[in-house]
């Protein structure tokens, strides 16, 4: 028992000098940048006897190793592993149906939460005595890790299972802007009455859902208090530019696209291709009807991009790419719609710019922001129309972070 105890510090010894290790070399906001999973000697004991679920993507790391490999390693029963959209090693493309299966490294079975099952079972947690959810969001409301979370602190309470939150920092949470989600256009990209991006950790917005009862009122009424926690970060506020150990899904390559993404997803309601298929996936978009004197590149099938819009065909548009300071001096801490207007007002087929499936509406959270743009409302106009909405969640924000603020 005494070398099974000396091997475990040592353990996590390593797995924190290695962690340690890496944030200094990747944030030089904070040298010592500690995420809820790197925190695994605050944590590991509350696994100790138990069957464990795991809610985790490719993100989900310690240093360099899985969280999965790091707690099977330590002695730990992982009895079921849950998957987001992307898939449990992060390899599908958006939107692509992702089969159960079992973990070829570890043996374990994995179940896929995207799709027509987005909610665990009672029958998925039948044998589960604590649950942990450990995924890196972008901080960008119809990035779904965040609908994912709400299922997953549904299923808990319905259950009445334990679950610990593994806080990971925001790489886009050093700002608050655009339009605010009305409840009408809810859907899984979108769930809750929230800006498009929303200046929260996974943490402070699981708080959040608790706080302002934003559960489904029969999961609010079996709520126990401690029943979910937070492992918090250690060295994070909302000024911290975070740099991703690994990328979040296939299209989010680069820094530069997590910065990117939250003005440029619009495209994906609309004809154009948002880059997919390109090794700068929402650094680049455009279309064959656009202007030839535009940006061109041509999209093409490859790995996280199977099926998209344009395979093939020569595009032209706009090319955002840069260094990381360059494209965040073009952002300017907002979301930039004015791409979205120029490539509305320069496209040929109007009436056919916008997908008639109201994907876009899903994403904008409104059918205003459509509407303003084919009224020809300038950026200004749009941007003071969601100034009161904006205002009112700021508000609501403030009472649950976790981290100092960035103003």
């Amino acid at each position: 028992m005494k070398q099974m105890l000396i091997t475990l510090i040592a353990a996590l010894v390593f797995l924190s000098q290695t962690t340690c290790a890496q944030n200094q070399k990747n944030n030089t906001n904070y040298k010592q940048l500690e995420t809820g999973a790197e925190q695994i000697s605050s944590f590991l004991p509350l696994l100790k006897g138990k069957s464990v679920g795991v809610f985790a993507n490719q993100t989900a790391v310690i240093g360099k190793t899985h969280l999965v490999d790091s707690l099977v390693h330590l002695g730990v029963n992982i009895q079921i592993i849950f998957g987001p959209e992307h898939g449990f090693r992060g390899k599908a493309d958006a939107g692509e149906h992702v089969d159960n299966n079992i973990d070829a490294k570890t043996g374990i079975q994995v179940i896929s939460l995207y799709g027509n099952h987005k909610k665990p079972t009672s029958e998925d947690l039948k044998n589960i005595d604590i649950l942990i959810f450990d995924v890196q969001d972008v901080g960008v409301r119809f990035y779904t890790f965040i609908s994912s979370l709400e299922y997953m602190m549904e299923a808990a309470i319905e259950n009445n299972k334990p679950l610990l939150i593994l806080d990971r920092p925001n790489p886009n949470g050093f700002y608050v802007d655009g339009p605010v989600l009305e409840n009408e256009f809810k859907s899984f990209v979108g769930m809750q009455p929230i800006p498009i991006v929303y200046g929260m950790t996974i943490g402070e917005y699981a708080k959040m859902l608790l706080g302002e009862k934003w559960l489904s009122p029969s999961t609010m009424k079996l709520y126990k208090p401690d029943l979910i926690n937070v492992i918090t970060l250690k060295n994070y506020d909302h000024n911290t530019f975070y740099t991703l150990p690994v990328n979040p899904s296939p299209n989010l390559k680069e820094m530069e696209s997590i910065y990117i993404y939250p003005s440029t997803c619009f495209f994906e309601g609309t004809l154009l291709s948002e880059g997919r298929g390109t090794e700068k996936p929402f650094q680049i978009f455009g279309h064959p009807n656009l202007p030839k004197t535009l940006y061109s590149f041509t999209p093409k099938p490859n790995e996280g991009a199977k099926n998209s819009k344009c395979f093939n065909q020569t595009c032209y548009g706009w090319n955002l790419s840069g260094d990381k300071d360059s494209v965040l001096k073009k952002l300017n801490k907002k979301i930039q719609i004015k791409y979205l207007i120029e490539a509305y007002n320069l496209f040929p087929g109007k009436d056919s710019f916008f997908l008639k499936n109201n994907f876009f509406n899903k994403l904008a959270g409104n059918d205003k922001l459509m509407q303003q743009i084919k009224d020809g409302k300038s950026e200004i106009e749009i941007r003071k129309s969601w100034e009161p909405q904006l205002m009112k969640f700021k508000a609501i924000r403030k009472k649950y972070l976790l981290y100092a603020d960035f103003n």
